[in-house]
């Protein structure tokens, strides 16, 4: 059997299985986390432009965007796909250096809410795509993050994967909706190497793909079957030369450890590769009783990545705020956080920040590097004007598996980015409905209309 001919035959064999109910918590804190995400990212660019750009082509269908409209579902899925990878709050699997929940659920409540289905049915198919386009994630490895956004290139299969599921594909059609979007898979890095809006676009677009290729499959579009590990196929084409992936590795253990139970979840509304240095800023700056006008010198080792994605010198726009570990640290020094209003105008021009991120040095540390993806880690040393110095080796992320937020605080980020949007009492019903979420019915509801 052909690659995604083994994935398919999991997805196919898992519907008479139930669900773990470790598993079941597990996907239900990713969706969560998702409208979190979500409903700050749908009342700004480009969700907004998206829509404008849309509205000739007409926005009926049995689908919803984040704030209730009617929606297609292949146009939802762009949609909120965009709007939920915006704030840069979404999920990531660190292994797979991939943010699964921006596609992949885009695409399974798209799905979801065309067809009527219910909260069992949609969380069975946002695991099923965590489980495909994370193992797929890990196996194209760092190789592939060198030039491509693996959550545009990645995520289709998410998608693909999670609308197949819900459409009830047979396990053929299954593998040829993986196999048709794997050749709809784009994203490249240099796309937000300066400011722009095409990152978001990539997880949008990768949830539409997925959409569009299982709805295809649905009515007999087939694919190539080998197009993964073919000799001109994905594998080859998309590492650079480094060999054939170790597909096997992944499906070792397929159907039995679950990696939606090892989720990243964001404490930091910037780039995940800054996250380490800003929680060991926050640790330092605790530990030695740091003002930001004491510090004279700081200096951060990261794997290469950090510099590579988030390695802006001197930001002046939001994107590139974001994208900035010196400006991250700084502003965590000077304001004690990276939330939301960290990427404002004001905060982004604060003088005390700006005088602390000028003080800041970046380097490769190769030991960090070369524990990356599996490891994230920042090596951060400050210097103060009084002569103090303290160095720290941060060795996670608070929100990685090995640090995960608990429910509360999952809950907690959740209301502080949905609150705004939605009004509190909206807020804390859709809350209880999302924790609740395989015991609700239609889901067409989860995005109601704007009160």
């Amino acid at each position: 059997m052909h690659i995604v001919e083994r994935y398919s035959r999991f997805a196919v064999d898992y519907r008479a299985q139930p669900i773990d109910a470790a598993v079941l918590h597990h996907a239900k804190r990713a969706v969560v986390d998702w409208f979190a995400a979500l409903l700050p990212g749908a009342i700004t660019a480009p969700a907004t432009l998206l829509e404008r750009a849309l509205a000739a082509e007409g926005m009926a269908g049995g689908a919803r965007l984040a704030l209730g409209r009617p929606a297609s579902a292949r146009s939802a899925a762009l949609i909120n796909g965009s709007a939920a990878h915006t704030a840069e709050v979404d999920d990531i699997f660190r292994d797979g250096i991939y943010h699964p929940g921006a596609p992949t659920i885009a695409a399974a409540l798209a799905v979801a809410q065309a067809r009527g289905s219910d909260g069992a049915a949609l969380l069975r198919a946002v695991i099923v795509g965590y489980e495909i386009s994370t193992r797929l994630g890990a196996a194209m490895g760092r190789e592939h993050y060198r030039y491509f956004h693996n959550t545009g290139t990645i995520g289709c299969f998410g998608a693909a994967a999670a609308a197949a599921e819900l459409l009830g594909l047979d396990a053929p059609r299954f593998a040829h909706a993986l196999a048709t979007v794997a050749t709809f898979s784009a994203a490249l890095q240099q796309a937000f190497r300066m400011d722009s809006l095409s990152k978001p676009l990539h997880a949008g677009r990768a949830a539409e793909a997925g959409v569009l290729a299982a709805l295809a499959a649905a009515e007999g579009v087939t694919g190539s079957l080998d197009v993964l590990e073919g000799e001109a196929g994905y594998g080859r084409a998309l590492r650079h030369d480094h060999g054939d992936p170790d597909w096997e590795a992944g499906l070792a253990t397929l159907g039995r450890d679950f990696h939606i139970t090892r989720m990243t979840f964001k404490n930091h509304a910037c780039c995940g590769h800054s996250f380490a240095a800003i929680d060991g800023a926050l640790a330092l700056k605790q530990s030695m009783g740091l003002a930001a006008r004491d510090v004279k010198h700081i200096r951060i080792g990261a794997y290469r990545a950090t510099k590579d994605v988030a390695g802006y010198d001197d930001p002046r726009t939001p994107a590139e705020a974001r994208f900035s570990v010196k400006y991250c640290v700084a502003t965590a020094l000077t304001h004690g956080n990276v939330r939301l209003a960290a990427f404002e105008a004001a905060r982004i021009a604060h003088p005390a920040t700006r005088e602390v991120m000028y003080k800041t040095e970046l380097a490769v540390d190769p030991d960090i590097d070369a524990a990356f993806p599996r490891q994230r880690a920042a090596r951060v040393r400050i210097d103060t004007y009084d002569g103090r110095s303290e160095e720290l080796f941060q060795p996670t992320r608070k929100g990685d598996p090995d640090a995960p937020l608990t429910d509360a605080e999952l809950d907690d980020k959740y209301l502080e980015l949905a609150t705004p949007v939605l009004g509190a009492a909206r807020a804390q019903a859709l809350l209880a409905t999302l924790r609740a979420l395989e015991e609700a019915g239609e889901v067409s509801s989860l995005c109601a209309p704007r009160a």
